[in-house]
């Protein structure tokens, strides 16, 4: 039986996306390779958010051709729709499949592998993929199908183009087409890391229909676009029919989920589904125990989601708002949909409504023409709110954005300077949160248990034990005392604080949750 492995880079929404490309591939009958060494087909599911993004993805297509060489490498994701040229010449490349044809990729890689390595097919016959062929539509391939798969197909796809006349001899086949045009989104759960399997990530909405200046994922994700409700419920049901007791929902633009979905009476009146009715259906239509909201655009934190989260014990003390900047003319440049006011009463209205809240914001360093004074506005900001993390990331050019043919572009030398800066404060600021809850008492979910025995000597009650790794509520990593299944709730008191991570005690397991919102 063939082999395929996944390997994905960057957000949450392209992890969600290597999960639901690993489903084709089983669907078709195809097992998982533990490694990409031993895998007959290596899909890299890319990232092209800055250049290093894409310095990765490259980096991934040479490791891999050098360990495997005789595998089929297909590149896919943002990288692949934004450069898809780039990447076909690259040494070891078979197929460059953008995000326009994410959709198919299974399909794709397998059809067009036939005549190579039979063994791909498995057990299926050869002979019913002779019909196997491609069309092409504006910068790439539209589709790859059989008439016996796909009896549908429009007349104009059904006369085929052979692939040796698209294609040079030194570029692999490219399916790329425009993004703007697919409605498809892809959704299965996938978990944050490897051997977490504790909190399974849900991909409710893809695309985004902001144009920040800086920004290139509109152009490689497409519009907003939103997994119908009935489908959410249904993934979140199967969930916690598998035993999981917090889920995680997470897209491009979440805030915007529900907008380009037709029209529905809530509240009374004909209109789209909000983010905050949402929030409501699964709390209402489900026995999650715990939702968890991934990043949400400071404009949409309206006052309704706000005492949503602060109301409910089902949703997790947590919100995520991309800041940026703290400097309006910043902000202005950026094409940013607020200003620093706006954003300072969002966060005081959060930490209001919910004091132990955890809250976190992305802030960009070195945008074109950012001056010291604007830099140090954004340092005020931050200072001055209670943020307990913060994502830094340093401005990165991006091919075909606005931004990028600004002038003034900010030395690296400076940029580099600048996030320190902000890196040194937000790890105060963690301190200071943790420090904050020490001799409280927390709740978390267990993610997993360590083997070593672990010692330390302030405590006495913490010689010598074996701890588990769990999330608090609030968004903390907490090594609780004692060996803990994974997946389950506990209480502990936070006792102290080592590198970086609260230490607690167990006070037991925590109370069954209320099964109302």
């Amino acid at each position: 039986m063939a082999s395929f492995y996944v390997e994905s880079f960057g957000c949450r929404a392209t992890q969600a996306d290597g999960a639901a490309i690993e489903h084709q591939f089983r669907e078709r009958g195809l097992t998982r390779a533990n490694v990409p060494a031993q895998a007959e087909i290596v899909v890299l599911n890319t990232c092209t958010v800055t250049a290093a993004a894409d310095q990765d993805a490259r980096a991934a297509i040479r490791r891999i051709h050098r360990q495997n060489p005789k595998c089929q490498i297909v590149v896919t994701g943002c990288y692949a729709q934004r450069a898809p040229d780039e990447i076909a010449v690259m040494p070891g490349v078979s197929q460059v499949i953008g995000n326009s044809h994410k959709h198919q990729l299974a399909e794709i890689a397998v059809l067009l592998d036939i005549t190579r390595s039979p063994t791909i097919a498995g057990s299926q016959d050869i002979e019913a993929f002779e019909g196997v062929a491609l069309s092409w539509e504006g910068h790439g391939f539209s589709r790859a199908a059989s008439e016996e798969k796909t009896p549908a197909l429009a007349p104009e796809v059904r006369h085929f183009v052979p692939i040796t006349t698209l294609t040079s001899e030194n570029r692999s086949p490219i399916f790329v087409s425009d993004i703007f045009a697919h409605t498809e989104l892809l959704a299965a759960p996938v978990f944050d890391a490897p051997n977490e399997r504790t909190r399974p990530n849900l991909k409710v909405q893809d695309g985004c229909d902001n144009r920040c200046s800086f920004c290139v994922i509109p152009y490689v994700r497409g519009h907003s676009r939103s997994l119908p409700l009935p489908q959410i419920l249904h993934e979140t049901n199967a969930l916690v029919g598998a035993g999981y007791r917090e889920v995680v929902i997470s897209g491009i633009n979440l805030g915007r989920w529900g907008r380009d979905l037709s029209q529905e009476v809530w509240g009374g009146r004909p209109r789209p589904p909000r983010f905050e009715d949402l929030i409501r259906a699964i709390l209402d239509q489900t026995k999650l125990e715990k939702l968890r909201i991934s990043s949400v655009e400071p404009m949409d934190w309206s006052d309704e989601l706000i005492r949503l989260l602060a109301r409910s014990p089902r949703i997790a003390k947590h919100a995520h708002v991309p800041m940026q900047s703290g400097s309006d003319t910043v902000l202005r440049r950026m094409h940013r949909k607020y200003r620093p006011w706006h954003y300072r009463e969002k966060i005081e209205k959060i930490r209001a409504a919910m004091p132990t809240a955890g809250i976190g914001a992305d802030v960009m360093v070195g945008f074109p023409g950012e001056t010291d004074a604007e830099f140090h506005e954004t340092v005020r900001m931050i200072e001055c709110l209670p943020f307990t993390y913060l994502h830094v990331f340093t401005y990165s050019p991006r091919p075909g954005t606005p931004a990028a043919a600004m002038r003034d572009q900010v030395p690296v030398h400076v940029a580099r300077e600048r996030n320190r800066i902000l890196r040194e404060r937000a790890t105060e600021k963690k301190l200071a949160f943790m420090e904050s809850l020490v001799g409280k008492t927390v709740e978390a979910i267990t993610l997993h248990s360590h083997s070593d025995a672990m010692r330390w000597d302030e405590d006495p009650r913490l010689s010598e034990c074996n701890f588990t790794e769990a999330l608090t509520d609030n968004y903390l990593k907490l090594q609780v005392e004692g060996r803990h299944d994974a997946n389950r709730w506990v209480k502990a008191e936070v006792v102290g604080i080592e590198t970086a991570e609260l230490i607690g005690v167990s006070l037991g397991p925590s109370l069954a949750r209320a099964s109302g919102p």
